[in-house]
């Protein structure tokens, strides 16, 4: 090792590992299984290990925790990420750094998904101009779904809780598999048609991606969009979405959140019934009340005795308002003259003569300046020349030869003669002086 290597920290080190890995690659997807998951709720960020039979590998998902959720992923899913490798350098280890996730066999639905959605939001199905108000309490209510999941039981046992005898007609279909989409079509429409119910409930349970696609098929989409009845999408679970919420005129996170919506609570209605009903009549009695009051003071006060003292009074105000206008219109009439004037008079000072003649002003002071700084600079220049001129002299060896010192060297390779050990007996010696040189050769 020479004195020239370099010695590298091992932060440098790192930071250029990262820098080759990062540029080697450009961004790609892969695939694995979830070892370890760790979501930071704090920050956001998601930590986690992805492996298949025979390798595992670090994997950070930044601000990628509310998508993990939305998706339902944890430890022992499959999935597929797309980023790209990366080295944290503080601990000098490489990991992948994620921008999207999504589960295997996700991709294609997905893709499915926002095609569609694209296409029918292009067309104006889900403008929230076009969407109908939901009523608060409904008469009837109609409910699409299958007549044996857990999503009807749940909203039919809410419904009877919260408002009982509140009529519920039911259009069994199915809401999964083939021909579910249009069924739950023929549903809407069937509603539509028969009448006799104020809005109706699209509504199923919770499941993965494929189990709800059937909301997602345009058949239905456009069934939701074209009801002339207001449809409530209660469809999944929260983080759920379908292309049904997008259409419908509400959509609730779920069908106990639709039963509740549909149906007020009776004993809480009732409540506020009695309520209004006596703030009704307490603010009518004290409104009789007052108007009472209000017609006693006037049959008793002195227009009605005086009636034409009160139209003097009128005429005496309208006086004294003229006079209040006059006075103001001649007095903004001066402040408006006042005004003009003190803005001549800056118009003066800013024409463009005045200007000239200040501007040259400044110009010849600072003409005069430059010619003072350059006069002083000028004499520094020439005074530290002059003290390098001496200090030259004073350096020179000439200058020192004229003082009668000598300087030998050896006449064969010129080399300057410091001490006898230079210059062996016999040696040819240069001998220069303050004026010419001399040789000579020594003896001893």
């Amino acid at each position: 090792m020479s004195e020239t290597d370099k010695i590298w920290q091992v932060a440098e080190v790192n930071a250029i590992v990262r820098e080759l890995l990062e540029n080697s690659l450009m961004p790609f997807w892969m695939r694995g299984e979830i070892g370890t998951l760790s979501i930071q709720r704090a920050s956001g960020h998601v930590y986690m290990t992805m492996k298949d039979k025979r390798s595992q590998m670090r994997v950070v998902f930044f601000s990628g925790a509310r998508a993990v959720e939305q998706l339902g992923l944890r430890i022992g899913s499959e999935v597929e990420v797309f980023g790209r490798l990366t080295v944290y350098e503080v601990r000098g280890e490489y990991q992948f750094s994620v921008k999207s996730i999504r589960p295997v066999g996700f991709g294609a639905l997905q893709q499915r998904f926002e095609e569609l959605k694209q296409r029918l939001g292009a067309e104006g199905l889900f403008d929230s101009e076009r969407k109908k108000a939901v009523p608060l309490l409904p008469e009837c209510v109609g409910v699409v779904t299958s007549p044996d999941g857990a999503a009807i039981r749940d909203f039919l046992q809410i419904v009877t809780r919260r408002f009982p005898g509140l009529p519920v007609k039911i259009y069994p279909s199915p809401v999964q598999g083939a021909g579910a989409a249009p069924e739950l079509a023929r549903g809407i429409e069937f509603f539509n048609r028969a009448g006799g119910v104020e809005v109706i409930v699209l509504t199923r349970g919770g499941g993965s991606m494929e189990d709800l696609w059937a909301f997602n098929e345009e058949v239905l989409v456009r069934a939701v969009a074209a009801s002339r009845i207001p449809v409530i999408s209660a469809v999944g679970h929260e983080i759920d979405f379908t292309l049904c919420d997008f259409a419908a005129d509400l959509r609730v996170p779920t069908p106990s959140a639709a039963a509740e919506l549909v149906a007020a609570h009776r004993d809480e209605l009732l409540e506020r019934l009695n309520r209004l009903q006596k703030d009704m009549i307490s603010s009518l009695d004290g409104l009789r009340s007052e108007l009472r009051y209000r017609l006693n003071e006037a049959a008793g006060s002195f227009v009605f005795r005086e009636p034409v003292y009160m139209i003097r009074q009128k005429q005496q105000l309208i006086d004294e308002i003229d006079s209040e206008m006059k006075h103001s219109l001649r007095q903004a009439v001066n402040d408006a003259g006042a005004r003009t004037e003190l803005l001549a008079e800056r118009l003066k000072g800013l024409s463009p003569r005045s200007l000239l003649r200040e501007k040259n002003l400044v110009t010849e002071r600072l003409g005069e300046q430059l010619l003072l700084h350059i006069s002083r600079y000028r004499t520094e220049q020439e005074n530290r020349l002059g003290g390098f001129n001496r200090s030259l002299n004073n350096l020179d060896p000439g200058q020192v030869l004229k003082r009668g010192y000598a300087m030998v060297s050896r006449a064969a390779d010129g080399k300057i003669i410091t001490s006898e050990e230079d210059a062996a007996i016999g040696t040819e010696l240069n001998i220069r002086l303050g004026h010419g040189e001399i040789t000579a050769r020594r003896e001893r």
